[in-house]
């Protein structure tokens, strides 16, 4: 591999060293053991040797000046705690720092990265990939995870290093890999990988319920298409399906072509680190891999890991003895079998291999085992500490995420960007941009999520090519938006308006809106109402903004749905009603009964209540058209048909005033909106004090105002003279016997006050034992008749019954020793209180 990295100035060296280099290929591929190189690579002519140094040069150059990466000589070593700079006796044994104790395990504060999943994500958005200075061979230096941190960039062993020390502290049994990747791996290439958030889930289908047929229905009219006609058409059919599916067949081969990866000349020689999972502990149910760079989880048997030279814990080190002739679909990740995996360092705390019962009857000798023990006991060397600091992640570092706050992740035909809470004045935290082609020229979707919004938006998905917004609600929106739909923000134009019914009076569901209609959804009604359409006319005036309001639309036509009312009968219980205001015409449809196959149908012609000259209409049976499945007496008199038409006119004028409600509902929510979008107010939590600037200002006030009251309560201490000084004319002296008469009066109130309160404490003790008993014998005389609910309370009251009378016990006994001490206490300061000066000339 030495000739790979020299550059070749001349050819008369090349042709010298060829034979050198042939040599090194063959030594390389007995050492890594990675998938088997071909035959023809071996043998590479001088001219593709050049070629392949020219390009792996111009890699390295380009990914450098991109992400640089830091050195130990850029690190002030100086800071670093001593374990970070010198060996500790057990690492003086062991010759070095070793990979395993770079591992830190360590369980984060934050319960978002308690999975695996989350916490692989976290440490692929918080760090920048830098690649190998050498991508044919591991680094030289480890760094801890507190520098990785500190600086946000590392190779895949800085990666590894720091999710596996995260997992093992939330209780995976995580490893460190040492090993070979493919190409878009070790470059963390995912232009040909599918962004998960484009993947639809699979939607589960639901088998339809087969509806047995009545007794008495109606048979369906005789098929008289002509068979032949019918199979002509469905050759023809098949035969533009089989042209269509040849034409996606090859569309798809040329983008696979397009799509397919150049051969990479160092296939299987690339050195990866990545993170192995086993199964067993946190409920994982099968080993798994983890790709520390992007996060996302591969099967063991993924066709992207080409081979495994060792891997590690925090405890010990094992060196694959398998061939990694198929990749890693082979391997066996029983670390307890030392034929497939040789372990470091032998101690308790490896993974054993599973005996079975004849290998068991082997040692089943007491001396053997004996001597076996001693054997462990000599040769046994625990792993030392890890000399890396506690893995620490601020909660500014931890909300910021990504360096700089923001990342960008190209996918197939997808790009993905993300940003800090908070960075974006308008809540932006995530982007995806779908395009239809590979070269991500032609943009086909655009996502947009959102965080804080004060309008409760959470996203907004443009379609290119239809050029449809649709914005996506949290609960709390003032209008109780849920989903808005729309081409454009101007009035009466195409939308579709869904709301969180539960937030509404009304019950309102959904309502659709075109140029010429209107209709709405409703649920939980009382009056039952489900389905409201109104067809409008054109107007007579020029469109304006604020026409909804002073030039409404003309309704033509109102159509009206309701559920079936249980409380009334299906022949008097409206199913549909249609109010033609232009004809002048009202259409009712009832429910059906469920043993007939009909419904009911009325029809009024609704005129106007007087004429030209003023004169009343009378009712007439001509102004009424009625189809009744079940005719009734009291449904042909024509006071019950007035009564209804009459009823049926005030509810066409509500139902008018509520179309026109809901127009001006339509313009306030679209003024609402774009006052939102040009505002986009951010929510601030009140427990967010950086950001939060009336709670700071809150809370320096209160911190000022209690430092004060401390103050103030030190400069005034109890005064315990203060209410027997008190009785004494002020600024007279105080005499022998005014002094003796103070000292016993104060010393007297104070005794009496420890006394009342051992009183009191003990009238407390006495009544909680009183009431216990009583509730003793309640349960001894109605024990026979109590149920467990009665007993289980009975068990819950004594418990907590005894916990107070223990605690007031307790109370009571500390009392008693306290209060000679605090007596003393209390005659020692009187006797050195300066204003009783007289009492130590008495004692002096």
């Amino acid at each position: 591999m030495e000739v790979l990295r020299e550059k070749v100035e001349e050819e008369e060296e090349a042709e010298r060293e060829e034979a050198a280099e042939r040599a090194e290929w063959v030594r390389m591929e007995k050492m890594m053991r990675p998938v088997e190189v071909r035959k023809e690579e071996t043998t590479l002519k001088q001219e593709t040797l050049r070629d392949l140094e020219k390009k792996l040069s111009e890699i390295q150059i380009t990914v450098s000046a991109e992400l640089p990466a830091f050195t130990k000589d850029t690190i002030d070593i100086s800071k670093l705690p001593v374990s970070y700079k010198t060996n500790t006796p057990k690492e003086e044994h062991l010759l070095q720092k070793f990979v395993s104790t770079t591992l830190r395990p360590t369980l984060m504060p934050y319960p978002e990265l308690y999975n695996w999943d989350s916490c692989a994500q976290f440490v692929s958005d918080f760090l920048t990939m830098v690649p190998l200075p050498d991508p044919l061979k591991p680094p030289s230096h480890m760094y801890s995870s507190t520098t990785v941190l500190k600086y946000q960039k590392g190779n895949c062993f800085d990666f590894s290093t720091l999710l596996c020390s995260m997992l093992i502290g939330s209780g995976y049994d995580a490893y460190c890999v040492n090993g070979y990747g493919s190409l878009d791996l070790c470059h963390m290439d995912l232009t040909r990988e599918v962004c998960p958030l484009t993947v639809k889930p699979k939607e589960t289908i639901k088998e339809e319920e087969k509806v047995l047929p009545k007794k008495y229905t109606i048979k369906p009219p005789r098929d008289l298409c002509s068979r032949f006609e019918q199979e002509q058409e469905v050759k023809k059919q098949q035969e533009i399906r089989a042209q269509e599916q040849k034409r996606l067949r090859e569309e798809e081969e040329r983008l696979m072509e397009a799509e397919e990866a150049k051969p990479d000349a160092l296939h299987g020689l690339r050195v990866h680190s990545w993170v192995l999972v086993l199964s067993g502990k946190r409920e994982v149910p099968e080993n798994f891999f983890i790709d520390p760079f992007t996060g996302h989880s591969y099967s063991t048997q993924d066709e992207h890991f080409l081979g495994i030279e060792s891997l590690w814990n925090h405890k010990n080190y094992w060196i694959n003895m398998q061939d990694c002739w198929n990749c890693c679909k082979d391997l066996i990740f029983d670390l307890g079998d030392p034929v497939r995996w040789e372990y470091m360092l032998l101690g308790t705390d490896k993974s054993q291999l599973s005996l079975t019962e004849e290998d068991d009857s082997g040692i089943n000798d007491e001396d053997d085992v004996e001597n076996l023990g001693k054997e462990d006991e000599n040769k046994s060397f625990d792993m030392p500490h890890s000399w890396v600091e506690q893995i620490e992640i601020s909660p500014e570092a931890f909300e910021t995420r990504c360096p700089n706050g923001k990342k960008v992740i190209q996918y197939k035909r997808a790009k993905l960007e993300k940003w800090a809470p908070y960075l974006n004045s308008n809540g932006l935290v995530s982007r995806l941009t779908t395009y239809k082609d590979l070269e991500c020229t032609n943009i086909l979707e655009i996502k947009e999520w959102y965080q804080n919004r004060e309008d409760m938006l959470e996203l907004k998905h443009m379609n290119k090519t239809t050029d449809l917004k649709t914005d996506y609600f949290k609960p709390g929106h003032p209008q109780a938006l849920r989903v808005h739909s729309y081409k454009s923000m101007q009035p009466e134009m195409d939308r579709v308006i869904e709301f969180y019914e539960t937030a509404r009076v009304d019950g309102l569901i959904k309502r659709e809106e075109t140029p010429r209609t209107m209709t709405e959804y409703y649920q939980g009604r009382p009056d039952f109402l489900s389905y409201r359409h109104a067809n409008f006319g054109p107007r007579v005036k020029k469109l304006t903004l604020s026409s909804a309001e002073s030039n409404p639309r003309p309704i033509v036509k109102i159509t009206e749905q309701f559920f079936r009312n249980p409380a009334k009968p299906a022949e008097e219980d409206v199913a549909e009603r249609v109010f033609l205001v232009a004809e002048e015409r009202i259409q009712l449809r009832y429910h059906c009964r469920e043993d007939h196959i009909t419904a009911s149908k009325r029809e009024f012609l609704r005129r106007t209540e007087v004429d030209n000259k003023g004169n009343k209409i009378i009712m007439t049976p001509d102004m009424c058209i009625s189809f009744e499945v079940e005719p009734m007496e009291h449904t042909k008199k024509l006071l019950y048909q007035y009564e209804a038409m009459m009823h049926l006119k005030r509810e066409e004028k509500l139902s008018r005033h509520q179309v026109w409600e809901s127009e001006l509902e339509v313009l306030e929510i679209l003024k609402l909106r774009e006052e939102e979008e040009a505002a986009h107010t951010l929510t601030i939590s009140i427990y967010d004090t950086k950001r939060n600037e009336k709670s700071k200002e809150y809370r320096e006030a209160m911190e000022r105002v209690m430092h004060e009251e401390h103050l103030r309560q030190v400069e005034t201490q109890l005064d315990y003279l203060a209410p027997f000084l008190a009785q004494l004319p002020p600024g007279e002296k105080l005499t022998r016997w005014q002094a003796v008469r103070l000292k016993d009066e104060c010393l007297s109130d104070f005794k009496q006050r420890l006394i009342n309160k051992a009183n009191l404490i003990q009238a407390r003790f006495e009544k909680e034992t009183q009431e216990l008993q009583k509730k003793q014998q309640w349960y001894q005389e109605n024990q026979v008749t109590l149920t467990p609910e009665d007993e289980d309370l009975y068990l819950s009251y004594c418990s907590q019954a005894m916990f107070r009378i223990r605690i007031l016990e307790q109370r009571l006994n500390r009392h008693k020793e306290l209060a000679p001490l605090k007596y003393l206490a209390l005659e020692e300061k009187l006797y050195k209180d300066p204003r009783l000066g007289e009492l130590q000339k008495i004692f002096a």
